[in-house]
């Protein structure tokens, strides 16, 4: 598989969620579902075939694999989503981060790495964490 040059804004969202899925160095089932649910439900995918989910994650899957493949797939989600959609895409890895129920210091990691790749501002990115830690509290 070959680095893609460049990213579509959906293939963008996507790979900000592979990524986080795979900081633990795998990719559970309660990621997977997360994330096929993410997909499903915004509006951010509403125009996307279904056949184009598998062929992002197929784009994204060789900056897994590369040593700069991490700091590739921050450069090429940052230029392929305007600053706004780059919160979008923080927000999706956040979802998937808290899916499992359990944020592990790798997950953490990555969080502060895609923060710094799609220069978002600190608080900004806070507000998104602590939005989405709330979501999934449970009684």
């Amino acid at each position: 598989m070959t680095i893609p040059e460049r990213l579509t804004p959906q293939q963008a969202l996507i790979c900000s969620m592979l990524l986080m899925a795979a900081a633990s160095g795998h990719v559970d089932d309660a990621e997977l579902a997360q994330m096929t649910r993410l997909v499903q439900d915004l509006p951010a995918f509403a125009e996307l075939p279904p056949e184009e989910v598998a062929r992002s994650t197929e784009a994204c899957l060789p900056l897994l694999e590369d040593s700069d493949g991490l700091d590739r797939a921050f450069d090429l989600i940052r230029e392929a989503l305007p600053p706004r959609l780059r919160e979008t895409a923080y927000l999706l890895a956040c979802e998937v981060a808290a899916a499992d129920g359990d944020v592990g210091q790798e997950e953490l990691e990555m969080l502060q790495q895609l923060r710094i790749g799609l220069e978002l501002d600190r608080l900004i990115a806070g507000a998104i964490e602590r939005a989405a830690r709330a979501r999934y509290q449970v009684i």
